[in-house]
């Protein structure tokens, strides 16, 4: 699961959903959507922001983060650096993960 902080987003006029006319990017166990600057994931019958990338040169959120250099643990783009594996770290499942930024890794 995302580790998040727990904002609660601003209250909405309509419930996030296929053709709720904001982009949605699947997001390690959830369902961000993107709009007007924010990115939101349902939270407990409401909706929070998502969380920023860790990194300290980004302020962008984990579900749209480009850093190419990203070491941030929840971004989605994140490739696993094993040499046998080329899941994103938010997908890989080796049994034998040594990537840094992979969330099942030791």
């Amino acid at each position: 699961m995302t580790v998040i902080d727990h904002r609660e987003a601003e209250k909405h006029d309509h419930t996030h959903g296929p053709g709720c006319g904001h982009d949605a990017v699947v997001h390690e166990d959830h369902v961000d959507y993107l709009h007007d600057g924010h990115v939101h994931r349902e939270h407990d019958g409401h909706y929070d922001e998502c969380a920023t990338c860790s990194c300290a040169h980004c302020s962008d959120s984990c579900a749209t983060c480009t850093c190419t250099d990203c070491t941030c643990a929840t971004c989605n783009h994140n490739v696993c650096s094993c040499a046998h594996c080329s899941d994103s770290c938010a997908n890989c499942v080796c049994s034998d993960c040594t990537c840094s930024t992979c969330k099942h890794a030791a």
